[in-house]
């Protein structure tokens, strides 16, 4: 029975060892395809050789049980196999760090580009404060009249209740975090920046700069890790902005426990702890925020200011393709233009939940200025008008690629 016992518990051990190194194949493979084998290569032998210990003692609790009595030594087979086997898992390693390099990785199609509703982002960006006068900034905003209203209201009575503490009066407790509901594109992103720079301006902040992030960039993997990456970009924000954007995905639908209730107890915590040095700007999707805001009494309590963006008309639409064109000195046909509207209509007519408002705009015409690209690449010899101007051909490509 003892001897039955440790063949078994060898067999088995051996038998883990070997589904762990087949793992190990395969992950140095799949990384060979997607251009970083060489990090994945070497961990790979570095497990290897976490594994020899193992596979010694499943090999000696095997021979054991068919050599009773006797000191475990390996075999000539064991020595011939086994260090075949080894150098086999070395050439494998440094072939696939050496060949992994130069794959290349096959580029999406421009129509598959085109149709991603989602832009990938980095989970935490921070800006610095821009030179220049943020209320005009705000002003000069395409559309957005009753946000620049509400922003103006904010910034007029946070400055009579700077005053007032200036003169020893007493001054109401207040709020400046925020709350901005609305659809992608619609400029959220944007005015919290220009927020940001209004309360350095009034005396609030100190910096004045923004550091935008989501859910990505709050929440870690595993218990325990979420409040020491919450606290370090909280860290960053000190003095500043903290933009959270689709900042309902900390509480999932029907997630039940879920990590991201540990980034929100860190952030209210900090709240309060740094009230004087921190601001925070929550977006969203309207529904959506009111569900998140309602799911905790914390965030209830202190995000009581809200501010909605509505979706841009499709001649803002149009006013802000202008202004793409103005900055990177394109111009436009007549016919291309009337085209551009008429899409521009349509599309706003027919929106779904996810339209990009100005993100849409500024894909259009990324999109139209490589179509004019590829119809002047033909070309020997190309006027600066050429250069310049897209046409109507040019433009009903763009959408083309958008459907």
């Amino acid at each position: 029975m003892k001897k039955e016992l440790s063949g078994g518990c060898g067999i088995a051990i051996l038998g883990f060892a070997l589904i762990c190194i087949l793992g190990g194949i395969a992950a140095v493979l799949q990384s060979r395809t997607e251009g970083d084998a060489a990090d994945v290569a070497l961990g790979f032998l570095v497990f290897v050789a976490m594994l020899l210990p193992f596979i010694y003692w499943g090999y000696a609790l095997l021979y054991k049980s068919q050599h009773p009595g006797e000191p475990v030594k390996l075999t000539k087979n064991v020595k011939r196999y086994g260090g075949g086997a080894l150098l086999a898992l070395g050439l494998l390693a440094a072939w696939a760090a050496i060949t992994g390099n130069n794959a290349e990785v096959t580029p999406k199609p421009i129509n598959e580009i085109a149709q991603e509703p989602n832009e990938p982002k980095d989970s935490v960006v921070i800006t610095e404060v821009m030179e220049g006068d943020p209320y005009q900034e705000l002003d000069e905003l395409i559309g957005l009249e009753s946000v620049k209203e509400e922003v103006h209201t904010l910034a007029n009575f946070a400055k009579i209740q700077q005053q007032r503490k200036a003169q020893g009066l007493k001054v109401p407790k207040m709020s400046f975090h925020l709350v901005f509901t609305g659809s992608p594109g619609t400029g959220k992103t944007t005015v919290a920046r220009i927020v940001a720079r209004i309360y350095k301006d009034l005396g609030i902040l100190k910096s004045g700069h923004t550091v935008e992030t989501d859910r990505s960039g709050l929440v870690a993997e595993y218990v325990g890790q979420t409040a020491t990456k919450t606290n370090a970009v909280i860290d960053s924000a000190l003095n500043g902005v903290l933009f959270i954007d689709e900042a309902y995905a900390l509480v999932p639908e029907n997630a039940g426990s879920d990590y991201g209730q540990e980034a929100i107890s860190t952030l209210l915590k900090r709240m309060e702890d740094d009230r004087d040095k921190l601001v925070v700007i929550i977006a969203g999707y309207p529904n959506e925020m009111k569900r998140f805001i309602d799911s905790n009494p914390g965030l209830q309590s202190r995000f009581t200011r809200y501010i909605n963006f509505p979706d841009y008309t499709d001649k803002e639409l149009f006013d802000i393709f202008q202004l793409y064109l103005n900055k990177n000195q394109y111009t436009i046909t007549d016919d291309a233009a009337e085209l551009l509207k008429s899409n521009l209509n349509y599309v706003v007519a027919n929106k779904t939940k996810n339209f990009g408002n100005a993100r849409y705009v500024r894909n259009i015409f990324e999109r139209a200025v490589e179509q004019q690209a590829n119809r002047l690449s033909a070309k020997r010899s190309i006027s600066d008008e050429e250069l310049s101007q897209l046409t109507r051909e040019d433009i009903e490509n763009a959408f083309k690629l958008r459907k």
